[in-house]
């Protein structure tokens, strides 16, 4: 398996990237979740602090996952793949990226308005506030952060339920190109096709 992408096939970098950013968003999410129900204690803020970091390294993990990608490209539609098949994955990919960055900021965002001391990012750094405080905004933009996340998720299922579909419907190669270890030649029952 090469690093970089290839025409028919996302590179061990862009698969490593992909993967780690999904089970960062899906601990994020059940943490995020769970979190809202803790009993205020010490317990509570260290498990605030690490949402929020985690959530700052998916931000970072995605600019690099867009820097990357602006290097190595991107695999071309699996061959017979309908014209507004294509189309719908292009703009679905698109919004997950946008949303994405824009859960991560949104927190960002949340905090920032909150006027809660300073984030650090697991202890090593102070992360800048981007906005003022603001107990207007405050409500508003915690909800701007639950209601992108929740789109994200019903975005990721259907990216996902897609990928499945293709795999065990379609035989074609739209999931496993994304899975690593070593491609498989096509078996005779797809050649006939």
């Amino acid at each position: 398996m090469t690093l970089k992408n290839t025409a028919d096939r996302w590179g061990a970098i862009s698969q490593l990237l992909h993967w780690l950013i999904v089970l960062l968003i899906l601990g994020l999410g059940v943490v995020g979740l769970i979190m809202v129900e803790l009993p205020k204690s010490p317990r509570y803020f260290w498990v605030y602090d690490l949402h929020k970091s985690f959530g700052i390294s998916v931000l970072a993990l995605m600019l690099l996952r867009l820097a990357w990608r602006l290097v190595a490209g991107a695999p071309q539609a699996v061959p017979g793949t309908p014209g507004w098949q294509h189309r719908i994955a292009t703009v679905t990919h698109g919004l997950l990226y946008a949303l994405t960055f824009a859960v991560p900021l949104s927190g960002w965002l949340y905090d920032s308005v909150s006027g809660l001391r300073p984030m650090r990012w697991f202890g090593l750094f102070k992360m800048p506030k981007i906005a003022a405080p603001s107990q207007e905004l405050q409500p508003l933009v915690r909800d701007w952060h639950e209601w992108l996340f929740w789109i994200l998720i019903a975005l990721v299922a259907v990216h996902a339920a897609a990928a499945l579909y293709h795999h065990l419907f379609q035989h074609d190669a739209t999931l496993s190109r994304m899975l690593p270890g070593r491609r498989r030649a096509p078996s005779p029952a797809s050649e006939i096709r």
